[in-house]
């Protein structure tokens, strides 16, 4: 049977995906601070947001721009230096990397190359939200960001029959649209939690059906980074106030 992968070169570096804050800067670990030191160069999605949290920590490693407008024409660049034995960490504006973040390509171009790739445990928006919801959390799946148009009823009419909890990314203007197509396709009454701004000052946490959720935040303009919560097809469960 033939290796899927190829064995790690050994003489290559190493690529380290490296979580870091959705909110408060101490949601941190010590070993991330320690790897984001110690490594040769640092692949950020936006050098001035991560500066914010490297200057924090005194942080003096060299970071290069990598987002999803250039990392196609740069990544061999960086898995030359990798090849070459430098050890980097890949870093996103805020959470792990690669989830609804830049990331996914690094990593495969690694693999394919034979460079180690390690990922830190470390802060992700949708564990918090999921955990707080007070919906069923034994079996759920993760949607990221859904289209912003092609293809996007056909995903959430996809929703109808999933019995798992349902978990969504949003952006605070596009809200009110996706509580009400939700609500079209799934029905008024089903569960959902709205997660606002997580491990922020600000941090709030809706419950309530997508009818309910929608005449909220319709009076109450929603803002910062947001997290949809929404029940399985079969939950018979009470509104949570």
């Amino acid at each position: 049977m033939q290796e899927k992968y190829k064995l790690a070169n050994q003489t290559a570096g190493k690529l380290f995906i490296v979580p870091t804050p959705i909110g408060n800067l101490e949601d941190i670990t010590f070993r991330a601070i320690r790897v984001l030191k110690e490594v040769d160069f640092i692949l950020a999605e936006d050098t001035r947001t991560s500066g914010v949290l490297l200057n924090h920590y005194n942080i003096e490693t060299r970071m290069y721009a990598h987002h999803k407008f250039n990392e196609h024409n740069t990544i061999d660049k960086y898995i030359e230096r990798l090849m070459s034995g430098e050890k980097a960490a890949l870093i996103s504006d805020a959470g792990t990397p690669a989830i609804s973040d830049p990331g996914f390509l690094a990593v495969r171009k690694c693999i394919d190359a034979g460079i180690p790739v390690e990922c830190l445990p470390g802060p992700t928006a949708f564990v918090p939200a999921l955990v707080t919801a007070g919906l069923p959390n034994d079996r759920f799946c993760f949607e990221g960001f859904l289209p912003v148009k092609k293809g996007r009823k056909t995903r959430l009419e996809s929703y109808v029959n999933e019995t798992r909890t349902i978990v969504l990314y949003e952006s605070p203007h596009r809200l009110i649209k996706t509580l009400g197509q939700l609500k079209e396709v799934l029905g008024q009454d089903r569960q959902a939690a709205i997660c606002r701004e997580i491990s922020k000052i600000h941090e709030e946490i809706m419950r309530g059906s997508l009818k309910e959720l929608e005449n909220h935040f319709s009076i109450h303009p929603p803002k910062g980074e947001i997290v949809i919560v929404i029940s399985g097809k079969n939950y018979k469960g009470n509104n949570i106030e």
